[in-house]
């Protein structure tokens, strides 16, 4: 009898299974591919160190404004390519120590669940069975690939974030599909090195969650930098290596490459685990569909001892949610009070340069009827960002309550923004106001000074 058995072992699964170890717990982690999950071997990690590539070259290339001349630098795909697995080879190494540190039993094996009695929550994954007093529900999630007329024999020139970053050649043109997050990320990597990036999204937009403002001036960036966006465009089909595609006018055009990538969204792994001999309640989408485990702010579900975090739930599909939401059902497990809060998420988009924000954008702020004021600067205000960054745009934008001047959202455009958001979600967190953060003394010079200086602008 174990006290607590977590199915999946990516962020929200290994996390809670560390602090369940730490505390105490018996735990045991079913993970029928490898610890880590997406995030580690198919996402954030590998994506990253794409990126970092990418950026590194970009400097070569650019050297010149700093006073460095580098002679025809050169990337070499297939080097990038084996430090990405070197570096994820690494983390899931430190995930299986930290499990062995804390005492977690691991079964490489998949998990299904048979049902509850009396005795337990009664799992099976191989030839054994098991047993456990709580169950930690961590399935994740997988690509959504839409079913578009031609997709399925176009064969591999298809692609989702899975299949792309086992790509062994770089490929000469390629075709986007979805200007969200993932989209624009290998959109940013795969521009930088020399390949020819056409980017076909429906909404007006890239980034549709992201403030508009700043999700523009991106776009504006890479669109210098010779990526071809397609808004508003619906894909209609795919014909081999061409995307079929309607304009905003109604008119049918179409858009070749080597490779497409389908980075249309993600949808949670409901199924193949045994969540069916449970009689969990899900949460809906509007056609009355399950898109993910309902669960309330402690992580609970509705059968007693069954838990759920991450991408399962189908409500924040990011890594570090994950984490906090692990967190927050081994903590409830442990009998230690806490809960799930959404209001300080922060969200990253890798590009170079970096989106950062969290909070409320001004469209939430001014869709849900708050009264509110926003101030914003340029990055360049910040001595640190312009000796870093030649002729680098940049923004830093505030939200705040109109009355008591609260942080509701903070939103930027530059690097490093990703380094120093974590500081507004705190403010976020502590209901802080413009006038305490003008009072923080920030180090200096650091790009993150930005903060107080937007602070400081407000009137």
């Amino acid at each position: 009898m174990y006290d607590l058995a977590i199915i999946g072992g990516g962020p929200g699964g290994y996390v809670a299974a560390e602090r369940a170890g730490a505390a105490g717990l018996s735990t045991i982690i079913f993970e029928k591919k490898s610890l880590g999950g997406v995030c580690l071997n198919e996402g954030c990690i590998p994506t990253k160190t794409l990126l970092y590539s990418a950026k590194v070259y970009n400097y070569a290339l650019t050297g010149e404004h700093y006073g460095v001349h580098v002679s025809n630098p050169t990337i070499d795909y297939g080097e990038v390519v084996k430090r990405k697995e070197k570096v994820v080879k690494k983390l899931v190494g430190g995930v299986k120590a930290a499990m062995k540190a804390n005492k977690v039993e691991v079964v490489a094996a998949e998990a299904m669940i048979e049902g509850r009695d009396a005795e337990g929550i009664k799992i099976k994954a191989g030839e054994n069975e098991y047993v456990a007093r709580n169950l930690l529900i961590c399935t994740g999630s997988e690509a959504a690939v839409p079913p578009f007329p031609g997709l399925k024999e176009a064969g591999d020139v298809i692609c989702t974030n899975r299949e792309i970053l086992d790509l062994k050649e770089q490929p000469k043109e390629l075709v986007v599909i979805g200007g969200g997050v993932i989209g624009m990320e290998f959109a940013a990597f795969y521009n930088t090195i020399g390949t020819k990036v056409t980017v076909v999204e429906m909404l007006p937009k890239i980034l549709g969650p992201l403030d508009d403002e700043i999700s523009s001036m991106l776009q504006k960036i890479y669109a210098k930098r010779g990526v071809n966006f397609c808004l508003s465009c619906k894909v209609t089909g795919i014909e081999g290596n061409t995307v079929v595609y309607e304009d905003p006018e109604g008119k049918t055009q179409k858009v070749c490459g080597d490779k497409i990538l389908v980075s249309v969204g993600r949808r949670a792994n409901l199924n193949g685990f045994g969540a069916e001999n449970l009689g969990l309640e899900y949460l809906l989408n509007k056609n009355g569909r399950p898109v993910g485990i309902k669960v309330d702010e402690h992580m609970r579900t509705n059968i007693p001892g069954v838990y759920a975090a991450g991408d399962v739930t189908g409500f924040s599909m990011l890594a570090h949610t994950a984490s906090r939401e692990g967190e927050v059902a081994v903590n409830n497990i442990l009998g230690k009070k806490d809960r799930m809060r959404y209001d300080a998420i922060p969200g990253v988009v890798y590009t170079n340069p970096e989106v950062a924000g969290v909070g409320l954008t001004e469209e939430q702020a001014k869709a849900s009827g708050k009264e509110y004021v926003i101030v914003k600067l340029p990055m360049a205000y910040s001595g640190r960002f312009v000796a870093e960054n030649e002729g680098g745009e940049g923004i830093c934008k505030i939200i705040a309550g109109k009355k008591y001047h609260e942080v509701l959202g903070v939103h930027m455009l530059g690097n490093p923004s990703s380094e120093i958001l974590y500081g507004c979600c705190m403010a976020i967190e502590t209901e802080m106001t413009l006038e305490q953060m003008r009072e923080v003394v920030f180090p200096h010079p650091t790009v993150s000074e930005i903060l107080k200086e937007t602070a400081f602008s407000f009137k």
